[in-house]
Parts: C-alpha cells; sequence; structure tokens
C-alpha cells in the first residue's frame, strides 16, 4: 500500500493511541511481532516540549522529556515509525510494527484485534479520571442579604 492512499488523520490518531497505551496493554494484545527489518533500532532521546499561557500565547519551553523513537520496514516493503514517551525500547518497536501493520491488508484485522480494545480502554479510564474529578467539583453560589436588594 502506497503511504499516501490512507488518511493522515487516521494515521496521527493510530499513532497517538500508541505512543499513549501503556507498554504492558500493548504487549498483552500484541505479544509476537511479524517479521520486520529494524530500520533505526530504538534510541532513547529527549525532545524540547513547548507550552503557550491559556492554550493561546506566546509559546515558551517548558522542559525536555525522554522520547524513545523506533523505524522499521516488514517483508512486504511498508515502513513504520514510533515516538513514545519513556524509554521503553520494546514499546517503541511494536508501535513501529503497527504503525507499518495499518498500512497494509491487514489494517483491518489489526484495528480489529489490537487498536479498538485500546480505544474502548482510554475512552474508559477518561470517563472514570473525569467522574472522579466532577466527585471534587465546588459548586459556589452567593446568598443576597437584605441591604443588597
Amino acid at each position: 500500500m502506497n503511504v499516501l492512499s490512507f488518511d493522515a488523520t487516521a494515521r496521527k490518531a493510530w499513532m497517538g493511541l500508541l505512543a499513549r497505551t501503556a507498554p504492558a496493554d500493548l504487549a498483552a494484545l500484541m505479544p509476537d511481532l511479524p517479521e520486520h527489518a529494524v530500520l533505526r533500532g530504538p534510541e532513547v532521546g529527549a525532545v524540547m516540549v513547548r507550552g503557550r499561557m491559556g492554550g493561546s500565547g506566546q509559546p515558551f519551553n517548558l522542559g525536555e522529556m525522554t522520547v524513545t523513537r523506533c523505524s522499521v520496514r516488514l517483508v512486504d516493503g511498508s515502513v513504520g515509525h514510533a515516538h513514545v514517551q519513556g524509554r521503553d525500547k520494546a514499546h517503541a518497536l511494536r508501535a513501529a510494527v503497527l504503525d507499518a501493520l495499518m498500512q497494509t491488508a491487514e489494517a483491518e484485522a489489526v484495528e480489529n484485534r489490537i487498536l479498538a480494545p485500546l480505544r474502548t480502554a482510554e475512552t474508559e479510564t477518561r470517563a472514570l479520571r473525569a467522574a472522579k474529578a466532577a466527585a471534587t467539583k465546588v459548586e459556589f453560589f452567593t446568598l443576597v442579604r437584605g441591604e443588597d436588594k
């Protein structure tokens, strides 16, 4: 499959999901990797994280974050890349292999067997976190005093 023949937005979504997934969860769903050649072995490095005041202000350097990157090529020639937070080289390798698989005819099977369960688990985790946060919400109100009428 030609790299340009799939939706770049969809690729961004699955690569983000793979990067956010806990390494153990990904390993449980994909214990064995298909045959592949490592183009760029898992390498640990750092990236500068930038922020903006209020989400729209001037950008500033927040600090550095450790990341691991990897690139692989499958037997059919599909190339996959991954960048994951932290130093877990196996996580980066698995994510790169999955990125390459999503560019092949096996994409639908990979979506159903691996990505859909990961997406569901992430949605449930976010909902649980939101529910916990909502339980601590404090609502302020003002009582009208007699002389303020």
